[in-house]
């Protein structure tokens, strides 16, 4: 995992590369929260795959793609998971939907030059976010020193996660999880693994942005988290 979806903590694919570097294995990463928002670990040469999820970039959805390296001129032994024609050489059957693909390829074309602008504006939003939370007492959960500029796990003591969702559903959009699993929550295997303590997790909220977002009201926020207390 390049980026973790619920607390934006970005993983050390550096070191992961650096321990295998005279190993055969190979590395595969989902970058599917990364790809155009964290630009440097994924040009590593020791990866071999990276897929990654066109929605995610912008791009329509319905569409992602898997990028594989040779290595020494080799191509990775894959299998198809669908059989039929031979497109992709190979690699998979169906026709293939070039409008949903030359979407991904200009959303993937526009993320490079955009990309310095793209974090200053997320950045912008973030510490208004962390402003906001960090005044009713919410802790961070995850480095916020390794994570991407459009992700936030936070926890605020002695609240609920429905409750806290509840509350700002006026205001805000937030989730007490991954979007994934929004329809049975569960708590957090993310948090569960961290080692964090079963209230925290209980408390746990995820907020996620874009560059495109609108001006948020942090003081509606603050104000409905504050009747809650």
């Amino acid at each position: 995992m390049h980026v973790n979806n619920e607390t934006g903590v970005i993983q050390p694919l550096d070191e992961i590369c650096v321990l295998l570097e005279n190993h055969e294995a190979y590395f595969h990463v989902d970058a599917a929260q990364g790809f155009g928002k964290e630009l440097t670990l994924l040009s590593n040469r020791r990866i071999d795959l990276v897929s990654i999820s066109g929605h995610k970039i912008y791009a329509p959805k319905g569409i992602g793609a898997l990028v594989t390296r040779r290595r020494e001129s080799k191509q990775i032994p894959l299998r198809p998971q669908i059989f039929g024609g031979g497109q992709e050489r190979g690699l998979r059957a169906g026709t293939l939907p070039v409008p949903l693909i030359v979407g991904l390829g200009t959303a993937a074309e526009i993320a490079l030059p955009e990309h310095t602008s793209r974090i200053a504006r997320n950045e912008e939003i973030r510490l208004k976010a962390l402003n906001a939370f960090s005044s009713v007492g919410a802790t961070v959960n995850g480095d916020p020193t390794r994570s991407i500029s459009s992700t936030l796990n936070v926890s605020i003591p002695g609240l609920d996660s429905e409750a806290v969702m509840l509350a700002l559903k006026d205001v805000v959009a937030i989730s007490n999880g991954s979007a994934c699993t929004s329809q049975s929550y569960q708590p957090s295997h993310v948090l569960a693994a961290m080692g964090l303590p079963e209230d925290r997790i209980a408390g746990a909220v995820r907020l996620s942005w874009c560059y495109m977002t609108e001006a948020i009201d942090w003081a509606a926020v603050v104000g409905a988290l504050k009747q809650l207390m």
